[in-house]
């Protein structure tokens, strides 16, 4: 599997403190290519003696469908040159290909950038995410193609995964083609200055990305990377309402909130089969488990750690881990949900036992500045974060997230287990 940074992208967000994505800087894995590349189904030929090249035999292996018949892509044009970091440089109105009409630029992000696009062919608008030329992000975007096409190819609909309509390769950048989407829930929470949804949108939103894990979960594919910023409202659309004064003036503040409640997955360029060799860290920061943080290996249960995570999110506008280092996480994990259990203390592997003493977390003797302490402290228990920012379901809420927030990874809740809680049958 393929490991790429997003500290660029995770710097794109604005936080009270820094949010990194990753502990190590991955290695740049140099993948051999064969730059004449044919495709077959969706399974690439590659030039012997990649690096990656049994990972990506293995990962084809499991999606027989696509390697029936050959067909062959022709030549892109001539490629211009990239900006200094691999990224397609482009200007508004020019094309894509002649079939796409390149409009705006939609975001950007370690991978590349995401263009808003008109299709020709079918006279709709669409997103193209337009990869970086260097290797080991085509490389990625590979995996994600067959990743996607496999989704699509077992949907019979109500997925909530974002659908793939194309994909090319375009002046040596691998272009894949989607719907057009709305903003993901994180831009809607900063665009709105973090005012925290309704318990009854978050339950909306909760059921749809449980569905879309069970899906995933189903298929023995594991995501990895759920966080706010992949789930994208369907519709741009929102209700502007009044919100509360404030105490200094009459000066009434509004909040926002998105007309459908319906979402999308996106973002499977880390996804990957539970059977597959598993990279030592994996998830954006703050919704990490910690399983992945004591080097006790992950499978499944790491997704449901990442949407209890969210959950917490989006009703209180705030991250619920906001922080950067190890040990300040396992310090915050604990202040939130309790001790960790010593059985997982002792199984930690070696880069991981410096955060304790005598089987217990090293903290705060540990930390690594006052201010560091002090993030730890102004958390409360789960129960009582809850209660600050939900009034109705909040014990069902609450219990769910407990759930969701179990150290013991074959404690936790599973997709399927946790749509069946009474936060999501019996709503109050």
């Amino acid at each position: 599997m393929v490991t790429i940074e997003l500290e660029e992208m995770e710097r794109q967000r604005t936080r009270k403190r820094p949010r990194l994505a990753w502990d190590v800087t991955p290695a740049e894995a140099e993948v051999g290519l064969d730059l004449c590349e044919v495709e077959l189904g969706l399974g690439f030929r590659r030039a012997p003696g990649g690096i990656h090249e049994r990972q990506y035999k293995a990962r084809a292996a499991r999606l027989p469908t696509f390697t029936k018949g050959t067909l062959v892509r022709p030549a892109s044009p001539p490629w211009r040159e990239d900006d200094r970091e691999g990224h397609y440089v482009f200007n508004l109105g020019e094309n894509l290909t002649p079939r796409y009409k390149i409009l705006s630029k939609m975001g950007e992000g370690t991978f590349g950038r995401v263009l808003e696009c008109w299709d020709r062919q079918t006279r709709e608008y669409v997103a193209i995410k337009v990869v970086r030329s260097l290797r080991k992000y085509r490389e990625a975007a590979k995996i994600e193609i067959d990743v996607l096409q496999h989704l699509a190819k077992n949907d019979r609909g109500g997925s909530c995964c974002v659908q793939i309509r194309d994909w090319f390769d375009y002046r040596n950048h691998i272009c894949i083609v989607f719907e057009r989407l709305g903003p993901s829930l994180f831009d809607f929470l900063r665009r709105n200055k973090y005012c925290p949804f309704p318990v009854d949108l978050v339950r909306e939103f909760g059921r749809q990305l449980l569905e879309s894990v069970a899906y995933m979960h189903d298929l023995r594919l594991i995501h990895t990377d759920l966080k706010p910023e992949n789930v994208l409202l369907v519709s741009s659309e929102y209700v502007k309402l009044p919100g509360y004064k404030k105490n200094s003036s009459d000066e009434v503040n509004f909040r926002c909130l998105p007309k459908s409640s319906a979402i999308k997955l996106i973002d499977f360029g880390s996804t990957t089969f539970d059977n597959q060799d598993h990279s030592s860290i994996v998830s954006t920061r703050h919704y990490r488990a910690p399983e992945v943080i004591l080097g006790l290996g992950w499978t499944y249960p790491c997704d449901l750690w990442s949407i209890g995570c969210i959950l917490v999110e989006l009703c209180s506008g705030e991250a619920l881990f906001q922080t950067h280092e190890n040990l300040e996480h396992l310090a915050m994990m604990e202040r939130v949900l309790g001790p960790l259990p010593e059985h997982m203390i002792r199984k930690a592997n070696r880069g991981a036992e410096k955060y304790f003493r005598r089987a217990r977390l090293n903290w705060p003797e540990g930390a690594v500045s006052r201010e560091s302490i002090r993030a730890v402290k102004k958390l409360d228990r789960l129960k009582n974060l809850v209660s600050q920012h939900v009034e109705s379901s909040s014990a069902s809420l609450t219990d769910l997230l407990h759930g969701l927030l179990k150290f013991e990874p074959s404690e936790r809740l599973t997709a399927r287990e946790a749509l069946n809680h009474p936060f999501f049958r019996n709503p109050t």
